[in-house]
């Protein structure tokens, strides 16, 4: 089905397509053409990470499942080459333990398969619109602070305890929302808007996948802050006890 273009894509955008089967490849070669974004294309991990280098895209479509290197693996060589590139996987593993290993790799989104072209467009589009957000101007803030957390917004960094912690960009900025508001329990749609930027009906277990990647990192030691809400979503909020508070 033909893709409209769209105002949003602006033709400065290129995203690179690592997918094996030629036709998925083909297939979203062509909504992305139609939807005014420049396009190069791999179909193994070797070919994507040399791709990556040679094009600079903007943004990565990512199978996991490729024949010699798996996605997760390309995104983990490509970070610690130090390329940030956004990547969004295209994954037939449903498991949250699978989504965890990719997000924990260096990924920003996930599309499961059997997908949707259009909302692998709508899932570029949000990923660019975050990628493209200017840094913030002024003066210099106060680092976020909360118990024994500390988030420095200007510098990227995070401490527990006063001990670094290592976060991804969506990570750091899903710290950012529950450290700016503690104690409050934030909505997983909020937190889809606020971190993700979705302008659409997103899947909410991104969410509940990146929380549970960032209590790993953050709750490491006592106490536990990132508490889930049942049935309302997340808050910072040092544990205690209670009938509604409980782990992922």
């Amino acid at each position: 089905m033909p893709v409209a273009p769209s105002a949003s894509a602006p033709p400065r955008h290129n995203v690179l397509v690592v997918e094996d089967d030629p036709s998925i490849r083909t297939l979203l070669t062509s909504a992305l053409h139609a939807a005014g974004y420049s396009v190069s294309t791999a179909d193994t991990g070797r070919t994507a990470m040399f791709e990556a280098g040679r094009s600079q895209p903007d943004l990565i479509v990512l199978d996991v499942g490729l024949p010699d290197i798996d996605g997760f693996e390309v995104t983990r060589h490509l970070r610690a080459e130090g390329v940030y590139t956004p990547v969004l996987f295209l994954t037939a593993r449903t498991d949250v333990e699978d989504r965890i290993i990719g997000l924990s790799s260096g990924g920003d989104d996930y599309v499961t398969k059997p997908f949707h072209v259009q909302e692998v467009l709508l899932r570029i589009r949000a990923i660019l619109r975050r990628s493209d957000m200017p840094p913030g101007v002024g003066a210099r803030r106060p680092p976020l602070r909360y118990a024994d957390l500390v988030l420095d917004e200007q510098t990227h960094e995070v401490w527990r305890a006063g001990l670094p912690v290592q976060l991804s960009p969506t990570e750091f900025r899903l710290l950012v929302c529950l450290l700016a508001q503690p104690e409050r329990v934030v909505g997983k749609k909020e937190i889809l808007t606020e971190v993700w930027h979705y302008d659409f009906a997103g899947d909410a277990r991104i969410v509940d996948t990146y929380v549970r990647n960032l209590r790993r990192k953050i709750d490491r030691c006592e106490p536990q802050l990132i508490q889930t809400i049942r049935g309302v979503g997340y808050c910072l909020r040092a544990a205690r006890p209670g009938p509604g508070a409980a782990a992922l």
